[in-house]
């Protein structure tokens, strides 16, 4: 991913983190969006040149088309390092075609070339597409949050 391609991430990101974290009761309406921008600016400090960050365009080669992207970075908080992926995103229009089946299986390659054996991620409860995909591809439950409004 190039610095301008990053830019229009962020501008459609930041907000859509700070829907997710207020859709999961993490977050307040009023400051999720600060928040929001203060834990992108954390992690990605120093944009497509964050340590230890790394962000893709997924391209469909056939068609020369953007159709997504992958953020991803090495952890160092437990006795081995491993990929946490912060952000895969599908393009609305490119849903349902296999690219985020594709691109997690080319993750899988890139993870394993830097030595690494493991790929943990998070997913909001209301997306079950999502969940859907990382069941299918062997990704476990290693820790489950659950609420109850009353």
């Amino acid at each position: 991913m190039q610095e301008a391609e990053l830019d229009t991430y962020l501008a459609d990101s930041i907000s859509g983190y700070a829907d997710d974290k207020v859709k999961a009761g993490s977050w307040s309406p009023e400051e999720a969006l600060e928040r929001s921008r203060v834990e992108f600016k954390r992690y990605l400090p120093e944009g497509v040149n964050s340590p230890g960050q790394h962000l893709y365009c997924i391209v469909d080669t056939g068609q020369d088309v953007t159709v997504g992207m992958l953020w991803f970075g090495v952890m160092h908080d437990s006795p081995r390092p491993y990929a946490f992926i912060y952000e895969l995103r599908i393009f609305e229009l490119f849903q349902d075609q296999g690219y985020g089946k594709q691109a997690m299986l080319a993750l899988e390659a890139e993870v394993k070339a830097m030595g690494l054996d493991t790929i943990s991620l998070h997913v909001f409860g209301h997306n079950p597409a999502a969940r859907a995909l990382y069941d299918r591809l062997g990704y476990e439950v290693t820790d489950l949050n659950m609420s109850k409004k009353l």
